[in-house]
């Protein structure tokens, strides 16, 4: 259910690699965490250059019921972010594993997406 070349976070993130830059991590929101958020209308991501912490909110995803905050999995420097939610935020709800990625960070520390969970794994929090 959940693409098994991805790596997941407990905030409902998942993470790809390698991004497009170099070194760097894709990151975007489970089909899950898209599902109960409803539809979104309104996506407030990190800027390019901004570094952001492990754990620490860095944007914010507003829907029709609610707004949720985006955590970094991990600290880094934000070197992407995918200008197309400013115009069409639906992207997310549409299309979560593909058009609709948040941002790309390259990790303080490379090993960090290591410590992230399997889909396997992912499914069972969600099982659980």
């Amino acid at each position: 259910m959940y693409p098994e070349d991805l790596k997941y976070t407990a905030e409902h993130e998942w993470v790809r690699q390698p991004g497009t830059a170099e070194g760097s991590v894709r990151i975007g929101i489970t089909d899950y965490a898209q599902d109960q958020l409803g539809d979104i209308v309104y996506v407030s991501l990190p800027e390019v250059g901004d570094t952001v912490e492990a754990g620490a909110a860095c944007g914010e995803l507003e829907s029709t019921k609610s707004v949720s905050d985006v955590y970094a999995p991990f600290a880094g420097e934000v070197v992407a972010r995918n200008d197309a939610l400013d115009a069409t935020p639906e992207l997310v709800n549409n299309d979560p594993y593909g058009e609709g990625w948040l941002f790309e960070i390259v990790p303080t520390d490379a090993s960090a997406v290591d410590g992230l969970m399997s889909s396997a794994d992912y499914q069972g929090s969600l099982d659980g």
